[in-house]
């Protein structure tokens, strides 16, 4: 486990400085396909654990209704924060699928 976090620490590190060392070309390059291939993935990941996270919440807050119907308003509450909190994540991902899509420095042409 502590070699994961050093190794994590490491990357993120060095990989920005890596990143700025040297221009990019002006026609295309090499980081425009991995872009493109890091932002699908990541996006994918996303959307797929946040609907996996929405389906088990969906399911237990049903769970606790049906044991419970007089709590059953503040559950529904509890839930609808909940899922408007794990689907935040897909969106913030978006965005970033987004900022490595658009972003400064790549040319799809």
């Amino acid at each position: 486990m502590r070699r994961s976090l050093m190794l994590g620490a490491l990357f993120v590190l060095a990989f920005p400085g890596l990143a700025l060392a040297a221009d990019a070309p002006a026609t295309g390059g090499w980081l425009a396909p991995f872009t493109v291939i890091a932002a699908a993935i990541g996006m994918a990941i996303a959307a797929g654990l946040c609907g996996l996270g929405q389906g088990r919440a969906v399911a237990a807050a049903v769970e606790a209704m049906a044991r419970q119907p007089g709590a059953a308003p503040r559950i529904q509450l509890a839930m609808i924060i909940g899922l408007a909190l794990i689907e935040s994540l897909a969106i913030y991902t978006l965005v970033i699928a987004l900022i490595l899509l658009f972003g400064k420095g790549i040319n799809f042409a």
